[in-house]
């Protein structure tokens, strides 16, 4: 009898090196690849921090010829990465080094497929439409929280349309993957609050996912630990280089989950905000997540309870109602505690904006694997309780 695939799942992932000091094998791995030339894909607030500085300086020690790329917004935008790769092709580049959080690392992802394919970024909207294989990558993550070194994910932002486009394939995972926690130093409060609320939507909507699977499961509740126990002490403690590390650590074991399980209407509200509005995706992210949270909890009830588990949430005498109002408190408190403590009229959204919103985001392709089926009407009043 012929198994059924129905219940197949792939896991992909890049070479990690993770550790503190792993950004200085920049150079390194360039020679393994027999790179020559370089692009470094990076952003202005990365170079000040130094580290941009620290990676030239590793590739000048194996005598590679560089270039820089740093014309790079919070939310990259289509025409960047498409001056980015005029530039890869007027000096001959070989190779693309990121560095950076997710805007430079999505940049390169974006710059990378259409230096080795025909068209325009905005083209490649969608899952699985990219034909050939991207130059080498090395992507070097100075955030904990977006994950793109280790994601099949790349988005870009249409201002002419105001929106955030997705584009989803294992093309895009990076060769390698240097995570290094010092990297992490110089995020500012809210910044690191942000990015490490990210990392806790990508785990908790990768478990629920109904693309998830034992392999992704392993990572997302692993993350949610490793969050629940650090994130509320990073805010006391922001120069504990443990707390750091176990951040970071957290941000990677959800990367890898989301990557391969995708994710939910959580994600397809907040890119559908964040190219609307040119607001930061974990500031969208950490908005909407308890509301998301509400709104999906009857659908996968036994999930999200195992979630609170892994939260470190105390269940004993608690039923389905319970849990979901406590997931709620729990998702609320934790980010006012982080300072996240807006709404989404705070950060400017006006009730006339909600159809545009949810219009976009119905289309968006994370939507595809949320645990519940979620039409225009009901994102509509998700943003509206959000509000």
């Amino acid at each position: 009898m012929t198994a059924s695939i129905q219940h197949l799942r792939k896991f992909v992932a890049p070479e990690i090196i993770f550790g503190n000091g792993s950004r200085h094998l920049a150079g390194q791995y360039c020679k393994k690849f027999h790179v020559q030339r370089p692009v470094i894909v990076t952003d202005k607030g990365v170079m000040d921090a130094g580290w941009t500085r620290q990676v030239e300086e590793r590739l000048a020690m194996e005598n590679l010829d560089y270039v820089v790329f740093s014309d790079v917004s919070p939310n990259p935008r289509a025409a960047e990465v498409m001056k980015g790769a005029r530039i890869y092709d007027r000096e001959h580049c070989d190779a693309i080094v990121a560095v950076g959080g997710g805007s430079p690392m999505d940049c390169a992802k974006g710059i990378g497929i259409v230096t080795s394919n025909p068209g325009h970024i905005l083209d490649y909207e969608g899952v699985d439409l990219i034909s050939n294989p991207l130059p080498p990558m090395i992507f070097i993550p100075t955030t904990a929280g977006t994950s793109a070194d280790v994601s099949q994910f790349c988005i870009i932002n249409n201002i002419e349309e105001r929106i955030k486009i997705a584009i989803i394939s294992k093309i895009v995972i990076p060769d390698i993957a240097l995570i290094d926690p010092e990297t992490t130093l110089t995020m500012d409060p809210y910044l690191t609050s942000c990015t490490g609320m990210d990392a806790m939507v990508h785990a908790v909507e990768a478990f629920v996912s109904t693309a998830s699977s034992k392999i992704t499961d392993i990572h997302a509740l692993e993350a949610l630990r490793l969050l629940s126990l650090n994130l509320p002490r990073v805010v006391e403690t922001p120069g504990d280089m443990a707390v750091r590390e176990n951040i970071m650590l957290a941000s990677m074991e959800a990367g890898l989950a989301f990557s391969n399980a995708v994710l939910g209407a959580v994600h397809a509200m907040a890119h559908s905000l964040g190219g609307f509005l040119d607001l930061p995706h974990g500031e969208c992210n950490s908005l909407l997540l308890e509301h998301v949270v509400n709104f999906n909890h009857d659908a996968a009830p036994e999930r999200f309870a195992v979630i609170a588990t892994a939260l470190g949430m105390d269940l004993r005498g608690k039923g389905p109602k319970d849990v979901k109002k406590a997931l709620f408190e729990y998702i609320r408190g934790l980010r006012y505690s982080l300072g996240i403590s807006k709404s989404l009229g705070r950060v400017s959204v006006k009730s006339c904006d909600i159809p545009d919103l949810a219009r976009n985001a119905s289309k968006d392709a994370c939507l595809l694997t949320n645990p519940r089926k979620a039409g225009q009407r009901d994102i509509e009043v998700i943003y509206e309780e959000a509000l």
